[in-house]
């Protein structure tokens, strides 16, 4: 799917899904900003480790469905992230609820990047579902066609939370994120657009957050490191350990 129709897909699920739920729902408008030393994604900076402005904005319906979009400054991709995402959630019992939606990673201003062989696209989206029970959350994300067309991306993922005196918690992360092309792929074209170096096609990435909310304010330090060495990543800084602090506002 090319990005026109992918954006036309995104488009018409937000223009749809507010359509339906308020002929008999109410919903519920919620933003937030947040200033961090270093946007990480799945373990990698998206910032080469320099600091980001990021915010969002979500409509929630009574139903269950939502829609919202994020956005970032980056280091790549003409410096812009804007996310936009529609799903569905919901508790299955008491304990257990769910979460399924799409997503939509647009890069603003750069839909096509000149690579040797052919101009391939920034843009990308991920299909992403996950089950929570009590303080612990699996999930998942798919995409049929990552990030510079790097073909199918596998993450799945597992988070726990505990809750400390004073009102601290603790929580725990460890993500599995699995390509379909590697840098030793016999295809020249695509050892091109391999997202991984030195023949990796897989990686693991894991963090320990201490969270504190105080005076309406939302403090994290986060401890973020990936299994990747640095013949693996194609900037070891990006990828290496490091400490993350963040301050977040919901408005």
């Amino acid at each position: 799917m090319n990005a026109f129709k992918k954006t036309l897909a995104v488009t018409s699920l937000v223009l749809t899904l507010p359509i339906i739920a308020t002929s008999a729902n109410a919903f519920e408008t919620s933003a937030n900003v947040t200033l961090t030393t270093d946007y990480k994604f799945r373990g990698i900076s998206q910032t080469d480790t320099s600091g980001a402005v990021q915010g969002g904005f979500d409509i929630a319906f009574d139903n269950g469905f939502y829609v919202g979009t994020w956005g970032s400054n980056v280091d790549f991709a003409k410096s812009l992230e804007l996310d936009y995402y529609g799903g569905y959630g919901g508790d299955i019992t008491e304990n257990l609820s769910f979460d399924v939606g799409y997503i939509y990673y647009d890069y603003p201003g750069t839909a096509d990047t000149q690579r040797t062989f052919e101009s391939v696209e920034d843009d990308y989206a991920e299909l992403y579902g996950s089950l929570s029970f009590a303080d612990a959350t699996v999930g998942f994300a798919y995409s049929d066609d990552f990030y510079l067309e790097t073909g199918e991306m596998w993450y799945v993922y597992g988070d726990y939370s505990f809750s400390l005196p004073y009102e601290i918690s603790l929580d725990l992360h460890y993500g599995y994120s699995s390509f379909e092309y590697d840098s030793d792929d016999s295809d020249v074209k695509d050892a091109e657009r391999a997202f991984l170096t030195d023949g990796e096609d897989a990686y693991s990435d894991y963090s320990i957050t201490l969270g504190k909310s105080w005076q309406g304010l939302d403090f994290a330090l986060s401890w973020i490191d990936t299994d990747l060495d640095d013949d693996e990543c194609f900037d070891s800084n990006i990828c290496d350990s490091s400490v993350v602090f963040s301050v977040s506002k919901s408005l």
